[in-house]
């Protein structure tokens, strides 16, 4: 089951699923992050306010965005699979997103292996600001319906998410 959450103090809305536990009742979160943790898997979704980087090509921006979070993760590896855009057709005024998916190989908690992790993330460059929201989904690979289904919360978190108050960004 999933509701519209609000994000930054309502300053934005997506639909995020119910039984997601927000991070910050559990640790010290940055003021640009809202951090949402599944409590049965290794799963986040994260949307972070970040400045806007240099390329201006969205589908650049959004390969620029997932190869920072892999210099961030320490990844071993990193493979962007499929770039597309996803036309907002609600008349918000919110951007429409790039949603970007790929692969990570990280190695988490000092392990000697790296794990598969399958990363969804979408960019939404904010008009008028230098700003990108970056909306990202750490999925570790566990088998193909674990995949499908978080692919199919992190589209509608993507497809719902409204900025509703552009002072945020002021």
């Amino acid at each position: 089951m999933s509701s519209k959450r609000d994000l930054f103090g309502g300053a934005i809305t997506a639909t995020l699923p119910t039984s997601l536990i927000d991070a910050s009742d559990l640790r010290q979160i940055p003021d640009t992050q809202e951090v949402f943790l599944s409590p049965t898997s290794d799963v986040s979704i994260i949307l972070e306010i970040l400045e806007s980087v240099p390329a201006t090509d969205l589908i650049d921006a959004a390969k620029y965005h997932f190869n920072s979070l892999a210099h961030d993760n320490d990844a071993t590896a990193a493979t962007v699979l499929t770039v597309t855009t996803i036309p907002n057709d609600r008349g918000d005024g919110t951007p429409s997103p790039t949603v970007l998916s790929g692969t990570q190989q990280v190695r988490k908690f000092n392990r000697t292996n790296a794990d598969d992790v399958r990363i969804y993330m979408a960019v939404y460059r904010v008009p008028g600001k230098s700003v990108d929201a970056v909306l990202t989904m750490n999925v570790p690979f566990v088998d193909q319906a674990q995949l499908d289904e978080a692919r199919d919360v992190f589209n509608a978190a993507a497809r719902s998410l409204a900025i509703v108050d552009y002072a945020l960004f002021a």
